[in-house]
């Protein structure tokens, strides 16, 4: 028997999230996302499928170059219009009761000290289910959003989310110690102010004084997701993460990509066991070759070209026009996804990859085909390969997850490689079997950190005498 797999379904807040076009189909729903019935009762049909987690994706600009154009994106649905999915997750909390809850927010829409509040308070709503997928953002667009002339430099933007991070921890670990909150009617006292902190941060880009408004939450910090496949992305996740979405193109290049990280994290004083690592996944599933056939050629039917070329946004110029399918990817400038494009350079060591090799790479990337028997033995693979866990990729809602809860799910159960309950408490307590950050983690470091005898709020006291 094998080992379970964790399950998310990957999910976004708008028409045409990963598949562009399938919306399109008849039968699909995404369309209806201003309707938030429709995602009460996905989730519902989550939880019937024992998924983790709804792992919502999340921009906050147009894919494409500066001052480019957008006709293409709003022809598409291609992530516009979308809506906030931190709103979305109010509801869901309370019309769940066991399904994790992970939303995507970037270091630039956002301060940290509203940004840990709000999560905060989702975490009390959900009881513990909230996760947050770290992201530094790819688009142009975004950064002129938040009035920033342009998008900072990958490396940059990575440096500038250590210190949001450093902030959160701060207010999410150490601002309130344990105890803090009484609750106590007969003395009138509904804390202790000895037990809660101001920070005091001071840094490049924050000044943040504290302390956090709410109370500890059941995770204190939300379980870290983060999504980044660069050198400098895996170096961040190895500090931070606790799970990462990756998209190799193959399981002999996500063994490479987990061994790698892996190692890393070990390097950054934690364990190899401490980062669960998902792998993006669209399934097709058939009882037959003939089956199988039909299902891709109505996939195909339902395909737009032009949205996933629209979506990776690389060779596009500002009045629209596209560079020759031919252009080599090295000689096209890059400040967003290297992660894909070193994957994809990986799975085609004899050359550099072009953009015609991108645009099928996107299409064709992490796609699952066969009987439920022989799509568990390639989830095999790609668990043998270090992987945790699969974030699967719908083309159409809801039929995607209804399909795999009937065809798949019973499947992968017989074999080990899907839980057949879940467990209680926390999102971190049901993957990680505790309910806070680990001790050996970067956040832990700030628990007691701020009381009157503690180092930090000694050297802040001093700095800022000074």
């Amino acid at each position: 028997m094998s080992k379970p797999l964790l399950f998310n379904a990957f999910l976004m807040n708008t028409a045409s999230h990963i598949h562009h076009g399938q919306w399109r189909h008849p039968e699909a729903r995404q369309h209806e996302f201003n309707d938030v019935n429709l995602w009460i009762e996905l989730a519902k049909t989550l939880e019937d499928g024992l998924f983790d987690a709804m792992f919502f994706a999340d921009v906050s600009g147009l894919y494409g170059p500066a001052g480019g154009q957008y006709a293409d994106n709003v022809h598409e649905g291609l992530q516009i219009p979308s809506n906030d999915p931190a709103v979305l997750l109010g509801a869901l909390a309370v019309a769940t009761k066991d399904i994790g809850l992970a939303y995507t927010s970037n270091v630039m829409q956002n301060h940290p000290f509203n940004f840990a509040r709000q999560v905060s308070t989702l975490d009390h709503i959900s009881a513990g289910r909230i996760a947050w997928n770290i992201v530094t953002s790819t688009q142009e667009n975004a950064a002129r959003n938040f009035g920033l002339d342009a998008l900072e430099e990958h490396d940059a933007r990575y440096d500038w989310a250590d210190e949001y991070l450093d902030v959160a921890y701060k207010l999410w670990e150490g601002s309130w110690d344990e105890g803090a909150l009484l609750q106590d009617k007969t003395g009138g006292r509904y804390a202790d102010p000895a037990k809660i902190h101001k920070i005091n941060h001071v840094g490049p880009r924050y000044r943040v004084e504290g302390p956090h408004l709410p109370a500890p939450s059941p995770q204190r910090t939300p379980l870290l997701f983060q999504a980044g496949g660069s050198e400098r992305g895996v170096r961040f996740a190895a500090k931070h993460a606790e799970a990462v979405f990756i998209g190799p193109p193959n399981p002999e290049v996500a063994k490479l990509h987990t061994s790698n990280a892996r190692a890393e994290a070990v390097l950054a004083g934690r364990g190899e066991d401490d980062v669960k690592f998902f792998q993006g996944i669209s399934f097709i599933v058939g009882s037959t070759n003939k089956e199988l056939d039909a299902k891709r050629d109505e996939l195909a039917q339902y395909t737009s070209m032009l949205g996933y070329l629209t979506h990776f946004s690389m060779g596009i110029l500002p009045d629209g026009t596209r560079l020759p399918e031919d252009t080599e990817l090295r000689n096209i400038p890059n400040n967003g996804g290297q992660g894909f494009v070193d994957w994809l350079r990986q799975a085609t060591p004899d050359r550099e990859p072009t953009l015609a090799d991108l645009t099928r790479d996107r299409i064709s990337r992490g796609v699952v085909a066969g009987t439920p028997d022989q799509i568990a033995e390639q989830l095999s693979a790609w668990q043998e390969s270090g992987i945790d866990g699969i974030n699967v990729i719908n083309w159409r809602l809801p039929g995607t997850y209804l399909e795999f809860n009937e065809r798949i799910l019973p499947t992968l159960q017989k074999r080990g490689l899907a839980k057949k309950q879940y467990e209680p408490g926390t999102l971190r307590n049901k993957i990680f079997g505790r309910d806070r950050l680990a001790d050996n983690h970067p956040g832990a470091a700030y628990r007691g950190a701020f009381g009157p005898s503690s180092r930090l709020q000694a050297q802040e006291t001093a700095g800022a005498r000074v």
